[in-house]
C-alpha cells in the first residue's frame, strides 16, 4: 500500500499522464541524485519500493539512503527492508501457510485478540502444482486417471485450500490441472508494473519455492523465501535483508544452431557455481541479451538456486513488451508499462551499453562457445558436455562414494540382468535408462525446447525408432497453452507414439513424484545393485528425490530426453553410436533427426500465438469441475478434523504467551546427527514417497491406512506428526555416526542405531536439548519451510555448520532454531570434534547481529563460533521464538 500522508518522499509522487491525474508514480528521477543512474537495475526495484514504502517505522530515510549509496554499503552487510508487491505459493509450501494461518488465528482468539486481523495484507496467489504423480503414462487416458487419482489422494487438502480461499481475504487460489506455479506466474499472474490504489509501481514478489526466481527473466524482481517468511510478507511486514552484491553477466556472441536454451542454462549454472555467488544477485546484461527469447531468459533465471544466487535478473527491454504481447496482455496495460518503466528509468536497451550500470564484479559468457550438455549425476551443478556423457557415467561408476561416484567394484562394471516385462525379454545394466520425463517448469516454459522435442519426435518415428516400452516416459506440461501449440503444430502425436504422452499439468518427476516404475525392473535393479538413469528436464536431481531406484540423474533439455530415452543408456556416444537401427536395419544417428534453432523458431512464430494464452488462462479458474464441486466451510476459525492425516493444527503455538521469555544458553545438548557438506533440504525434508519401513509409515498405518494410501511427504505438510517424523528421513542422508547412507543415527545414550525420529524422541523424553554438525551449504535446494519446522520438532535448538544456502538459514531464524557458523579456517575436523561430545552454547544477555559466542565441550574444552542472526529483526524474531510468535504479538498490540 502505497505511502502518502507520512512519506518524506511524498513529494516526488506526480500523474504518468497529466489526462489521468488520478493515476500517479514515485518518480525516482526526481530524486535529483546521481546515484541512481549508476545502481544495478535489480537495486532500483529495491529503492522505489523503500521510497514508496517509507514511513519512517518499517522502512526509514536511512534505508532509502543506504540503498541509493549502494556502491558503498554492497560490501558492509548493511541490512534495509523491502516489500514486495505480492507473495505466490504452491500447494506443497501453501498448504503448510494456510494451516499456520488458521492456526495462528486459534492461538489470536486464545490469547484473547481477534482472529479475524489474521488476513493477508499483501496479494498472494496459491497455485496447486505439486499434487499430481505419474501413475498412469503411456495411455492416451493417462492424465484423467492421474487428476482422479490426485483429486481422490488430497481431496483433504484441497477442501481445506478451498476454505482458505474463502475465509482470507487478499488470496487467490489457481486449480490444479492448471499447470506449474512458475509457468502460470510467467504467462498469466505477472503484472510487470503494478497498478493499485491509484498508483503505479514495480511488480515484485517473493515466492514459497525457490524457482520463484524464474519470473526474473521477464524484469519482475522475484526470489525464493521460507514459508515462513513469506507468511511475514503476506501479514504486511517487510523482508529484512542485506543489501545483495550485483554480478554483472555479460553474454557476448550468438547461439549455435545446434544448441538449445537448456544447454545455455547448464552452462551459466555450472559457470556461476564456479563464481560463488550464494547471496548476491545477478543481473544479465551486454549484446547477447537480446538474443535470448523471454523463454530462455526464464529459464536461465529458473536455474538461479542451482548456482546459488539470490536472484538473476533481465531488466524489462523491447523483448519483454512483445512476450507481454505473444502472451494476450492486454493493450492499454502494455501502454503504461511502457511509459512508467521508462519514466523511472528501468526500462533497458541492451544494445546501448552507456545504460550499463556499476556492477560489484563483471564476468561474462560468450555464447558462441557453448555446447550441448547435461548435469549429473547428482547435482545440477555437474555439468558434462554430451560428447562426454559415456566416459564420464563410466568414469563415475567406480570412483569413491560422492557427488560423482557410485563405488561400484571394476568386475561389476558389466553387469547385466535379464529380465522379462509385457512378455518380451530385455537386458539392464548399469546406466541403463529407466525414467524420461519432460516435465518442470525450467523447459517446459520454454515453447523453443517444447518444439524441438516435438520435431525431434516426428524425426525419429519417420526415422523407424521407438522407446523401449519399459522405460517411463512422461511428458507433463507446464501450463495448457503448451499441449495446445503441440497440437497445432502437429507434432503431439509423434511424442505420444514414442512413449510421452500427457499425464498431468503441475511439477511432476522434478519434485519425486514420478510414480511407480514397473515391477520386473525394480527387480533388476535391485537383483544387480545397477545404477540406474532417470533423465528428465528438470531443475533438481539431488540423490534420492526423482526416485528411489534411480542412482543416476541427469538434468537435459527436452530433445535430449528423448533420445536417451530412445538410446535406453546413457552409456553412448552420441557422435560414434546409432540412437538405434530402423525395422529397415538402417543405423540412425542423433546428428540425423536433431531440429535446428532456425527450425524450431519458424514453428514457434507460426503455432505459438496470443490467442492460446488468452483462450487457457481466461477459464483457468473455473475449468476444473472436479475443484468446482469441493465442499468447504467458510466459517473465520477452521474446525479441524481430529480423524484427517492430512491437516492437522500444528503445536507451535501451545505454549506461547502475550509476554517474551528470555532466551536461555543451550546446555549439555547432544549432537543428533554428524554430517558433512551440501546436506540438501531434499535429505532433511524429502518430498517424495513415504518408505514403507519409517517411522511415518507406522504413524499412518496406526491410523488404519494401508500403504497405497500414504500418498507422498509433500502432499502431507499440513500434519506435522507425519512431517516430524520425516525429518531427515532421506534413504540417501549420509550420516558419519554410521558412515554409511541411511535415514538413521546413533542415539549417543545408549549406543543404539535407531531411526532419527525415535531417537530425537528418546532424547526429547529425557529432557536433552539437540544440535546438528554439519558442513558447507546446508540446506542448499529448495525453500523447504518443513526442513527448519521440522528439526524444531525434534528438539534441535542449533545447528553448527561450515556455511548455509541463504533460504534455509532464514528458515532457521523463522523457527528459533539458532544457525551458528564455524569461524574461517575451523571445520570439525580441525577442531576434532567427533559428535560424541555434549555442547553447552553460551547465550549472552545482550545479543548483536552476527555475534561470535563461546561453545563449552564436556571434554573441557571450548571453541568459537558465529551467531548467524544477521539483522537486529532477525534477533527480534528470535527474542519471540521465530517470526510467527512475533507476527501473533504484533496483532495483539493492535
Amino acid at each position: 500500500m502505497p505511502q502518502t500522508m507520512s512519506n518524506p518522499y511524498a513529494h516526488l509522487v506526480e500523474p504518468l499522464d497529466p489526462q489521468k491525474p488520478e493515476k500517479k508514480f514515485y518518480n525516482l528521477c526526481k530524486l535529483g541524485d546521481p546515484r541512481y543512474g549508476r545502481l544495478p537495475f535489480s537495486i532500483r526495484v529495491l529503492l522505489e519500493a523503500a521510497v514508496r514504502n517509507c514511513d519512517e517505522f518499517l522502512v526509514k530515510k536511512e534505508d532509502v539512503e543506504s540503498i541509493l549509496n549502494w556502491k558503498v554499503t554492497q560490501q558492509q552487510s548493511v541490512e534495509v527492508p523491502f516489500r514486495p508487491a505480492r507473495v505466490i505459493l504452491q500447494d506443497f509450501t501453501g498448504v503448510p501457510a494456510v494451516v499456520d494461518f488458521a492456526a495462528m488465528r486459534d492461538a489470536v482468539k486464545k490469547l484473547g485478540g481477534d482472529p479475524g486481523k489474521i488476513n493477508p495484507v499483501c496479494p498472494a496467489d496459491l497455485v496447486i502444482d505439486h499434487s499430481i504423480q505419474v501413475d498412469f503414462n503411456r495411455k492416451a487416458e493417462s492424465l484423467q486417471k492421474n487428476e482422479e487419482l490426485e483429486f481422490e489422494r488430497n481431496k483433504e487438502r484441497f477442501e481445506f485450500l478451498k476454505w482458505g480461499s474463502k475465509a482470507f481475504r487478499n488470496m487467490r487460489i489457481i486449480p490444479p490441472g492448471s499447470g506449474i506455479v512458475h509457468q502460470v506466474n510467467l504467462e498469466y499472474l505477472a503484472r510487470v508494473v503494478f497498478e493499485q490504489d491509484g498508483f503505479y509501481y514495480p511488480d515484485s514478489l517473493v515466492g514459497t519455492d525457490s524457482h520463484t526466481t524464474m519470473i526474473d527473466g521477464l524484469g519482475v524482481l522475484g526470489w525464493g523465501v521460507g514459508g515462513i517468511e513469506a507468511e511475514a510478507v503476506m501479514l504486511g511486514q517487510p523482508i529484512s535483508m542485506v543489501l545483495p552484491e550485483v554480478i554483472g553477466y555479460r553474454l557476448l556472441g550468438t547461439i549455435d544452431p545446434l544448441v538449445t536454451s537448456t544447454d545455455i542454462v547448464l552452462t551459466i549454472t555450472k559457470h556461476l557455481r564456479q563464481i560463488g555467488v550464494v547471496g548476491k544477485f545477478v543481473e544479465f546484461f551486454g549484446p547477447g541479451v537480446p538474443r535470448l527469447s523471454i523463454a530462455d531468459r526464464a529459464t536461465i533465471a529458473n536455474m538461479c538456486p542451482e548456482y546459488g544466487a539470490t536472484a538473476a535478473f533481465f531488466p524489462v527491454d523491447h523483448i519483454s513488451i512483445k512476450y507481454l504481447e505473444q502472451t494476450g496482455r492486454d493493450k492499454d496495460k502494455l501502454s503504461y508499462i511502457t511509459r512508467y518503466l521508462k519514466a523511472v528509468g528501468m526500462f533497458r536497451d541492451f544494445s546501448n551499453s552507456s545504460q550499463d550500470p556499476d556492477f560489484t564484479q563483471v564476468v561474462e559468457l560468450d555464447l558462441s562457445t557453448v555446447v550441448p550438455c547435461c548435469s549429473g549425476p547428482k547435482r545440477p551443478q555437474d555439468k558434462v558436455v554430451v560428447s562426454e556423457m559415456k566416459k564420464d557415467f563410466e568414469s563415475c561408476l567406480g570412483a569413491k562414494q560422492g557427488f560423482k561416484g557410485f563405488q561400484i567394484a571394476p568386475e561389476h562394471h558389466a553387469a547385466k540382468v535379464n529380465f522379462k516385462y509385457d512378455g518380451q525379454e530385455f537386458v539392464l545394466s548399469h546406466g541403463s535408462v529407466v525414467i524420461a520425463a519432460i516435465t518442470s517448469c525450467t523447459n517446459t516454459s520454454n515453447p523453443s525446447v517444447m518444439l524441438g522435442a516435438g520435431l525431434l519426435a516426428k524425426k525419429a518415428i519417420d526415422a523407424g525408432l521407438s522407446v523401449k516400452p519399459y522405460v517411463k516416459t512422461s511428458l507433463s506440461p507446464g501450463s495448457g497453452v503448451v499441449t495446445y501449440y503441440l497440437k497445432e503444430s502437429g507434432v503431439m502425436p509423434f511424442l505420444s507414439q514414442l512413449g510421452f504422452e500427457v499425464v498431468g499439468y503441475g511439477c511432476m518427476t522434478c519434485i519425486g513424484n514420478s510414480g511407480p516404475i514397473p515391477e520386473p525392473v525394480v527387480q533388476a535393479i535391485t537383483k544387480g545393485d545397477l545404477v540406474a538413469v532417470g533423465i528428465l528436464s528438470g531443475n533438481r536431481n539431488f540423490e534420492g528425490r526423482v526416485h528411489p531406484n534411480t542412482r543416476a540423474n541427469y538434468l537435459a533439455s527436452p530433445p535430449l530426453v528423448i533420445a536417451y530415452a530412445i538410446a535406453g543408456t546413457i552409456r553412448i556416444d552420441f557422435e560414434k553410436e546409432p540412437l538405434g537401427v530402423n525395422p529397415q536395419g538402417k543405423e540412425v544417428f542423433l546428428r540425423d533427426i536433431w531440429p535446428t534453432r532456425d527450425e524450431i523458431q519458424m514453428v514457434e512464430r507460426q503455432f505459438v500465438i496470443p490467442a492460446m494464452f488468452k483462450e487457457v488462462y481466461g477459464k483457468i479458474e473455473t475449468i476444473n469441475e472436479r475443484w468446482n464441486a469441493l465442499k468447504a466451510p467458510s466459517d473465520e476459525l477452521y474446525t479441524w478434523d481430529p480423524k484427517s492425516t492430512y491437516i492437522k493444527s500444528p503445536p507451535f503455538f501451545e505454549s506461547l504467551t502475550v509476554g517474551l521469555q528470555t532466551p536461555k544458553s543451550i546446555t549439555d545438548a547432544y549432537v543428533l546427527l554428524n554430517l558433512g557438506d551440501s546436506v540438501t533440504t531434499d535429505h532433511i525434508s524429502p518430498a517424495g514417497n513415504i518408505a514403507r519401513n519409517s517411522p511415518a509409515a507406522r504413524y499412518l498405518s496406526g491410523r488404519g491406512l494401508a500403504s497405497r494410501e500414504f500418498n507422498s511427504y509433500g502432499s502431507r505438510r499440513g500434519n506435522d506428526a507425519v512431517m516430524a517424523r520425516g525429518t531427515f528421513a532421506n534413504i540417501r542422508l549420509f550420516n558419519k555416526f554410521l558412515n554409511k547412507q541411511a535415514p538413521q543415527t546413533l542415539h549417543l545414550p545408549s549406543g543404539e542405531t535407531l531411526d532419527v525420529f525415535d531417537a530425537a524422541e528418546r532424547y526429547q523424553q529425557a529432557g536433552l536439548p539437540l544440535i546438528i554438525l554439519a558442513g558447507k551449504e546446508y540446506g542448499s535446494g529448495s525453500s523447504r519451510d518443513w526442513a527448519a519446522k521440522g528439526p524444531f520438532l525434534l528438539g534441535i535448538r542449533a545447528v553448527l555448520a561450515e556455511s548455509y544456502e541463504r533460504i534455509h538459514r532464514s528458515n532457521l531464524v523463522g523457527m528459533g532454531v539458532i544457525p551458528l557458523e564455524y569461524l574461517p579456517e575451523d571445520t570439525a575436523e580441525s577442531l576434532g570434534l567427533t559428535g560424541q561430545e555434549r555442547y553447552t552454547i553460551i547465550i549472552p544477555d545482550e545479543l548483536t547481529p552476527r555475534m561470535i559466542v563461546d561453545i563449552k565441550l564436556d571434554t573441557g574444552k571450548t571453541i568459537k563460533a558465529r551467531m548467524r542472526f544477521d539483522t537486529d529483526v532477525e534477533l527480534a524474531y528470535f527474542h519471540n521464538g521465530g517470526i510467527l510468535n512475533y507476527m501473533i504479538r504484533k496483532m495483539l498490540e493492535k
